[in-house]
Formats: structure tokens, sequence, C-alpha cells
């Protein structure tokens, strides 16, 4: 049978949920140009712009935090430190798994590899359409795991309000610093430094197309997680899959914007056309219809293939941020599968549970950058460096000779003269170091007494 497309995405909308706008990218230079001009003074300017906010401080003092704590139902002050501490266990798990070594390649000569942490971390916590209070988990609490110094972090009001939530999480994570700031003027103050806002040296987290745009602008003058686009979700199920399931997760992802790629990929045709009606059953009463409705038309697609196999190698060539597998054998696209944000094995593992609770980090890679990253992880806010040492004179005059010739072949004339040096002095090798030429044994090098 041939693959079979029973939904397609919209025509006029760009693959993988992209749209171009020229105009985001002119609007973000704008802020950033006069935020390095004007430090705080352009922040607050677009702050009170774009949120309506204007505060004596955008920084949160302690007894400011301790008051918004206090505001926050008991449930959720449990909930955030039960999926932090999920978030905690496995961040700490990769910690460990990172290792420094040092190793003797040869007799006198050593080679190591050490992990530095990052000293200073900005993490952006969306709340635009959203409270995300998981995003703090996901950026400060795995910064800090990491063993990163100072973590900044950053979260705009809500309807000109403090999100006392994401306060909440940013707190428990570990923040050092917390500011109620959004959007450019946010990224913008961390990623240049303000007067009240300190320059930190990578940024991290989620954001709308603004905020998306900032972190690529500013890529290079501090280092970013990643090139985020729109959430993706894409589903392989077979025939033993619930088409309400299926229908319910999709629309799950969806809600997140009205541009979110929804894609189901299966070898059953009754349950592709079963899934279709009941994403359309869903909409009906669905709260955030508004938005995943429109993802759905526009982006969405379910497409029939023969057998599992080429599903797996479909769903490998798209990529997606995040792949549920919904077959009797889940676990076979461990071995199947290769390019994937992450991987949610079976009807017990929803997307949602990655997202908010289960303890992986939902900071994944979209538009196909899977093929080339994984998401947000501690080795993120590391710095693996390497150091040498030759303790042996006669080790680090061969290796002089070695230099020598290695830069010769490539016309490095000043290389070769430091690896010359050493064979000079270790190895009692004469050379001429006006021309780079083996010389007799009574010239006597330059600058040698």
């Amino acid at each position: 049978m041939p693959t079979t497309y029973l939904k397609k995405p919209s025509t006029n909308c760009a693959a993988n949920g992209v749209k171009s706008n020229d105009g985001v990218a002119s609007i973000v230079k704008g802020v950033l140009d006069d935020v390095r001009a004007n430090g705080d003074e352009a922040v607050r300017r677009y702050s009170e712009k774009f949120d309506k906010w204007s505060p004596l401080s955008f920084k949160l003092s302690k007894d400011d935090i301790e008051k918004v704590l206090q505001q926050v139902p008991e449930q959720i002050i449990k909930d955030i430190k039960e999926v932090q501490n999920n978030v905690r266990i496995f961040a700490e798990a990769q910690r460990k798994s990172i290792s420094e070594f040092e190793l003797e390649i040869k007799p006198g000569v050593f080679l190591g590899q050490k992990n530095n942490p990052i000293e200073t971390v900005g993490a952006y916590i969306p709340g635009g359409r959203y409270p995300l209070l998981a995003s703090a988990h996901m950026t400060i609490l795995t910064a800090k795991v990491a063993g990163v110094k100072h973590v900044i972090g950053c979260t705009p009001p809500i309807n000109g309000q403090l999100p006392t939530s994401t306060i909440a999480a940013m707190h428990f994570a570990g923040a050092d610093e917390i500011f109620v700031l959004g959007g450019v003027q946010a990224v913008a103050a961390m990623a240049i430094g303000t007067e009240t806002v300190r320059k930190v040296d990578f940024i991290a987290g989620p954001g709308n197309a603004f905020v998306a745009e900032a972190k690529r602008s500013l890529f290079g003058e501090v280092g970013i997680d990643l090139f985020a686009g729109p959430t993706e979700v894409l589903i392989v199920a077979d025939e033993h899959a619930d088409p309400f399931t299926v229908a319910t997760d999709l629309l799950s992802q969806a809600e997140h914007g009205p541009d979110t790629p929804a894609i189901l990929i299966t070898n059953s045709h009754t349950l592709a056309q079963k899934a279709i009606e009941a994403i359309d059953e869903i909409l009906v009463h669905l709260p955030t219809a508004p938005l995943a409705g429109v993802s759905w038309r526009d982006y969405g697609e379910v497409i029939v293939v023969d057998g599992l196999d080429e599903a797996f190698a479909l769903a490998d060539v798209y990529a997606s941020e995040h792949v549920q597998i919904l077959t009797q054998n889940p676990r076979e696209a461990l071995q199947k599968m290769k390019h994937y944000g992450a991987l949610f094995l079976g009807e017990g593992t929803c997307v949602s549970y990655g997202d908010k609770c289960i303890g992986t980090n939902h900071v994944l890679p979209t538009r196909k950058a899977a093929r080339y990253t994984g998401g947000l992880w501690v080795g993120k806010f590391l710095r693996t460096v390497t150091y040498q040492e030759s303790r042996s004179r006669e080790a680090s005059g061969e290796l002089g000779r070695l230099c020598g010739r290695a830069a010769r072949a490539e016309h490095f004339e000043g290389h070769a003269r430091s690896g010359d040096l050493r064979s000079y002095k270790f190895l009692g090798d004469h050379h001429d170091w006006i021309t780079g030429k083996t010389a007799p044994a009574n010239v006597r090098p330059l600058g040698l007494a």
C-alpha cells in the first residue's frame, strides 16, 4: 500500500510550523540596540510598552519573595517541590555520568579533561499565554545541579500582576536573583547587562518568536541552549492504539499555540480515520480549542504507511521535538529511531508528563534540529575543557621534533620553531633559528645562553 495522507498541513503554512516574519527581526534589533545604548531606561520603556509593567524595581527582594510564597496555595508548593525532586534526581544522574579524566598517552605525557560550570546563567521563564512553572525547573534547577554559581531568572508579569506560582517555582529551583521582566527586554538585559541586571554568560529557556529571535541575535555574545521554534508532537501508532488517546495527546500539544505541528503516522487506516473523528469531537468542548484547533487545521498531518518500520523511518525524517510511541511494543522505537528531541514510550507515558512532571528536561530541539543536537541538560551548563602536560624531557623533545615536521608541512614556521626549541633544550638538537633548518653542532641558537 502506498503512503497515504489523510490530512496535510495547510498549503499557506511553511514546513515545520515556521512562518517567516521579517518584522520580528527588525523589532528585536531595535530593542537590542536601544538596551545596549540606554540600559535600564530602555528596559523600563519597553516593559511599559509591551507588558504595561513598570514597578519601582523589577528585581524581587527577599521580603517580596516571602510575600509571594504566602499567596501560593499549599498544594501548588507541594507539587512544585515534588516535580523539582524528579527533575533533580535525573539531572544529578546526568551530572554523575559526565566524567573528568587524566591519562598518560606515553611516558611522561599527560592529557586531561575537566568539566567547569558556566559562571553566570540567565533563565527566561515564559508567561505570556500560560504561566510555565515547569520551565523554572528545567532551566534554573538544572543549571544549579550543574554547579552554576549564579542564576538570574526573568519572567514576565501576567495581566499586570505578579505570577506568584512561577515565582515560587523559580525560588525553590534555586534562582539567585528573580526579576519580573519579560520579552526581548529581559533577554537583552541579561545578555548585555544594565545598571541593575548583571551580564550573564549563557541564556536558557523557551519563549515566543521575539524571545527566540533575541537569543538568535545574541548568540556568540552569550551562549544559548538552542534555537527554539513552535512546539512539535509526532505520534507513531499501530492498529492496537486507542484513537481517543491518540487524539487527546495530539491536541494536548497543539494547545501550546496556533502554529504547532501535530502529526500522526500509523499503519492502520481505521485508526487514522477514528483519530481524526475524535479530534473533531474533542475540539467542540476543549477550552483551548481556539489555539489547538488552529494548529490542527493549519499544521496537523495524518499519514498512513505500510508497516511500523516505514513509520519509524518516516518519523526520523520529521525529527520531531516530541515523539510518542503508541504501539504494541513501544521499546522497539529505541532501536529503530535516531532523530527526536525526546521519546515517550507507551500509552502510560504521555508527552505532557515530559512537559510538566516526570523529570526529564522539556527544553528540546525543534525544526529538525534533533538531527544534530539533543535538548537542554546538565551538560549544556558545563564547559568541557582539556589540559596537557609533558613532564618528561625526552618526551617533550620528541614531540618538539614531531611538531617541527608537522608544522612545516603546513608552512607554519613559528609553530615549528616552538617545537625546535624543545628538541634543542631537551634532546640537544641544533637548529638555525633564522632559516629553520637543522644546523651543525657548533651553531648556537639565537636567544639561548
